[in-house]
């Protein structure tokens, strides 16, 4: 009887053979060293370019003054009695908080605190600003300051002034509102190349805002009046004369409140100082980063030799 000899054939294996993977990467150490130290010095020279930016901030609280609600909330009150003789008083009103939130954010109030205090162009373009100097460096690229005028080169439709919505888009990266749900405090906050501007740019929000939302309450009230004058002379109830003119009284309290104080929307209770230290750019980080990548990309360097080799054997 025979032996029939049987020939084994290997099955080629997926497996990553872990010593023969870190022979391929000793072997090209050098390679990945210099790709590690290439990335370094570029993320060191990236990171040393960058311009230093500072974060100024306020810490605002709600000012809920009794005055402050408009005539909505007196609606809630004496809407019942007024609706019998087919008067709307109107009702329901958002909160007063988030209504100055949204138009702090807005596209119309942000454009015309840019026109108003004549910022356009450091928020357009400035590049760096000098410590020593406490000026702002401006790209002339941009904006040329000798000649008090733009220069930078725009592909239609922009133009060479930039256009509001172009300020709205820059200066919104710029600013950053939050509002603490828990306990009400809103946080308004610049970053800046100059620690000084990203300071006063703050003041002139806080106080803007609170113009503008008094402005407005005071408006509306003034529109009340008016429109309570007339429902007044246009009725003979006298349960319904007394109703508007306790409205009208409340009214005129709410313009009176409005002018004695600045802080009308928001009270300031951390005010924004001009900041000592540079918020980023973080270049420690950047250059652990570079390393970090340029090592993984010499790895992958040297993998990818290897297995081309291997493929032409």
């Amino acid at each position: 009887m025979s032996e029939v000899e049987q020939t084994v054939v290997p099955v080629p294996s997926d497996e990553i053979d872990l010593g023969e993977l870190l022979g391929v990467l000793w072997a090209g150490k050098w390679l990945i060293g210099g790709v590690t130290f290439a990335a370094s010095v570029i993320a060191v020279i990236f990171a040393l370019m960058m311009p230093n930016v500072y974060r100024a901030e306020a810490l605002l609280a709600p000012n809920d003054s009794e005055g402050a609600g408009g005539l909505s909330a007196l609606a809630a009150q004496y809407g019942g009695l007024a609706s019998l003789a087919g008067i709307n008083l109107g009702g329901g009103s958002a909160d007063k908080t988030t209504l100055g939130l949204e138009v702090l954010r807005s596209r119309k109030f942000i454009s015309e605190f840019i026109e108003r205090h004549d910022i356009l162009v450091p928020v357009m373009a400035a590049k760096d600003w000098d410590a020593a100097s406490g000026e702002l460096e401006i790209d002339s690229t941009i904006f040329d300051s000798n000649a008090r005028k733009w220069v930078r080169e725009a592909k239609p439709p922009r133009k060479e002034a930039p256009s509001s919505q172009e300020a709205y888009k820059v200066f919104s990266d710029l600013m950053s509102v939050s509002n603490d749900k828990k306990t009400g405090f809103v946080t308004i906050s610049i970053e800046f190349f100059s620690p000084t501007i990203a300071k006063q740019w703050v003041d002139w929000l806080v106080e803007d805002i609170n113009s503008t939302i008094m402005q407005r309450d005071v408006a509306e009230a003034e529109q009340a009046i008016a429109y309570l004058n007339e429902q007044i002379e246009s009725t003979s109830l006298s349960d319904l004369q007394n109703v508007f003119f306790k409205l009208i009284e409340d009214q005129t309290k709410t313009v009176m409140l409005a002018k004695v104080s600045s802080e009308y929307m928001f009270r300031t209770i951390d005010p924004a100082i001009a900041p000592e230290l540079k918020s980023k750019p973080k270049r420690s980080l950047i250059a652990i980063v570079g390393m970090l990548l340029g090592g993984m990309f010499g790895v992958v360097i040297v993998a990818f030799r290897h297995g081309l080799r291997a493929a032409r054997n």
